[in-house]
């Protein structure tokens, strides 16, 4: 039987964060980390504790502290596009590695990491080669829409996937909905143009928690035929990433 966790959740009153603390909530101990105190309740009622930090403004020091004893940190913070460049840049690329650093700095045992990033979160100048034009269609799109998103998670993960003091693992849906989950996706290498219910990201990172083995790993999800569980094991067992160079 899995073991309780203790796991921390970065960005925790966002529609993936809320979520995802109901489907963890009873199995382990949960704790949301909220900027705003009236958001308390939400979380309260998600099943998690609230913890009042802002991601913007707190130390690496702070952070790391509550780090401590955790198992799991899921970095689920970000500006979606909105705010303009300076926020962006905080919250998508200053915020990320500060929680990075923070993890790095942690004594003894270090949390995981599972961060959410963004499909097609690469280089535009290096294409994959799996890509069809479709896909292109797709990219050249978003990009047009929020370029300082697309950047600053870039970076972030950039500089992610250089770490190697602890385990980590990024996951990176495509265009999100509020329609009700379908428990099925394509997940691992996958084409971009599909959405994909925030209920089936929430449900994806939830079974995350005791897949340690996917560490070193980015996943893109989109919406699909896979039963999650299915979809991400096959994912694991194939080894194969989501382009971020």
């Amino acid at each position: 039987m899995p073991s309780r966790k203790n796991i921390i959740i970065v960005g925790g009153h966002g529609n993936v964060a809320l979520r995802l603390a109901r489907l963890l909530g009873e199995a382990h101990e949960v704790t949301s980390v909220i900027r705003d105190p009236t958001q308390s309740p939400d979380i309260t009622a998600a099943s998690a504790t609230p913890l009042v930090l802002s991601l913007e403004d707190a130390p690496v020091s702070t952070f790391s502290a509550e780090f401590e004893g955790k198992h799991i940190v899921y970095f689920c913070a970000g500006s979606g596009g909105k705010g303009g460049e300076e926020r962006t840049k905080k919250v998508d690329y200053e915020g990320a590695v500060k929680v990075f650093d923070a993890i790095d700095a942690v004594q003894g045992p270090k949390p995981r990491l599972i961060l959410v990033s963004a499909v097609d979160i690469r280089d535009p100048a290096k294409i994959p080669s799996h890509y069809d034009e479709n896909d292109l269609k797709v990219s050249q799109m978003v990009r047009a829409q929020i370029p300082a998103y697309m950047h600053w998670k870039y970076e972030a993960d950039k500089d992610l996937v250089q770490r190697t003091a602890f385990k980590w693992f990024i996951l990176r849906p495509g265009g999100l909905t509020n329609n009700p989950g379908t428990g099925k996706a394509d997940i691992g290498v996958t084409h971009i143009g599909q959405t994909i219910s925030r209920d089936d990201v929430a449900q994806t990172l939830a079974l995350l928690v005791d897949r340690e083995d996917a560490s070193g790993l980015a996943f893109d999800l989109v919406g699909g035929d896979s039963p999650l569980q299915e979809g991400l094991e096959a994912a694991i067992k194939a080894r194969k990433t989501a382009w971020i160079g």
